[in-house]
C-alpha cells in the first residue's frame, strides 16, 4: 500500500481524474480536482503522480515498444488433438433419390419407387448394424414427406436407434441423421 501525504498529487485509477491530495483519514483520501472539486477515494484507487520518473519506474520492467511489440507479434498456439478412431470419422450417406438407386424409373408408380426406396434403406441400416458403424445418414429429400415419415416409421421399429435432422449446413432440410447405440447386439 502506498503512503499519500497531504499535498501529494495523485490520479484516480479507474476515472479520468488528477487532483491534490487534501485530506487523509485512515485507507480514504480526499482530493481536489483540477476543476476544484473535492472527491473521496480509497487509497488503492488512487495512484501519486508527484514525479512522473517514479510513475515511469512503475512500468520500467517493459519499455513501452516491447510492450506494442508483444501485442502485435502472433503468437503460435499449440493445440492437441484428440485423436478419433477412423470408424467414428465416416460416416454412410445414403442417398435415397430414385435415379440414385435405379437406372431406368420411368414407367414405375409411385408405390414402386417407395418400395424401392425403402428396400434399399432397410437393407442399409441393416449393413451398417452388423458392421457396427455409429451413425448414418439418409437423404431422403424434400417433397411431400411421404418418403421421409416411412423411413421415420421404420427407424421406430428398432431397438437402439434414434434419429433427428441431419446437418442443415451440410445437407439442407431433406436428411435424416441415424444413431446406432454400439452396446445393442443382433
Amino acid at each position: 500500500m502506498q503512503n499519500l501525504e497531504i499535498g501529494d498529487k495523485v490520479s484516480v485509477l479507474d476515472d479520468d481524474f488528477d487532483g491534490v491530495v487534501v485530506k487523509v483519514e485512515n485507507t480514504s483520501i480526499t482530493i481536489e480536482t483540477s476543476d476544484g472539486f473535492t472527491m473521496t477515494y480509497f487509497v488503492n484507487e488512487l495512484i501519486k503522480t508527484n514525479n512522473i520518473n517514479e510513475l515511469n519506474n512503475v512500468f520500467s520492467s517493459k519499455s513501452l515498444t516491447s510492450v506494442l511489440q508483444d501485442k502485435t507479434e502472433e503468437k503460435k498456439r499449440s493445440f492437441v488433438k484428440e485423436k478419433k478412431s477412423k470408424k467414428d470419422d465416416f460416416v454412410l450417406e445414403v442417398d435415397l433419390h430414385i435415379e440414385k438407386l435405379v437406372k431406368n424409373f420411368r414407367g414405375l408408380s409411385n408405390f414402386e419407387i417407395l418400395n424401392i426406396q425403402m428396400d434399399n434403406a432397410k437393407g442399409q441400416l441393416d449393413f451398417a448394424i452388423r458392421k457396427r458403424m455409429p451413425r448414418l445418414v439418409f437423404i431422403h429429400g424434400v417433397g411431400e414427406g411421404v418418403l421421409k415419415s416411412e423411413l421415420e416409421f421404420l427407424l421406430s421399429k428398432y431397438d437402439g436407434i434414434t434419429f433427428k435432422e441431419a446437418s442443415y449446413q451440410k445437407y439442407g432440410i431433406g436428411a435424416t441423421e441415424v444413431y446406432i447405440k454400439q452396446n445393442v447386439d443382433r
